[in-house]
């Protein structure tokens, strides 16, 4: 497994493409059959169509996103590759502040020479409480 390399760039690109509202240019680069579940929708999006009306649900409702991936991981396998990482994000949804960390894992599949996400699955969790 490889700590940092092509997929980790392109999962920084896609997060890129989030923080800025380049909602477009990320479903791009997701396969027609994408799939991909977040805190926000607790749902699954099921094909590029699926994420495309999701993302423009969110035109206007979100603001300062910020979002880190810490302690990549990848690996490939021929045209398929993985990447693991936690996701540290902030973000303001209806004038609510949030902040989560997240384990989250990116499948990437190759597509005509081209790395594109097939599934993108991230997992908020709860802040620890004192005992």
């Amino acid at each position: 497994m490889d700590k940092a390399g092509a997929l980790t760039e392109l999962a920084r690109e896609l997060f890129s493409d989030l923080d800025a509202e380049r909602f477009d240019q990320l479903v791009e680069r997701a396969t027609d059959d994408v799939q991909g579940v977040d805190e926000i929708s607790r749902q699954w999006l099921r094909g590029r169509a699926a994420m495309q009306t999701y993302f423009d649900g969110l035109r206007g409702n979100i603001a300062g996103l910020h979002s880190e991936l810490r302690d990549p991981t990848e690996a490939v396998w021929g045209d398929v590759g993985v990447l693991t990482a936690t996701l540290e994000q902030t973000y303001s949804l209806g004038g609510r502040n949030e902040t989560i960390v997240a384990p989250t894992s990116i499948l990437f599949r190759r597509e005509d020479g081209k790395w594109k996400f097939a599934l993108l699955h991230s997992v908020p969790l709860p802040e620890a409480t004192s005992s």
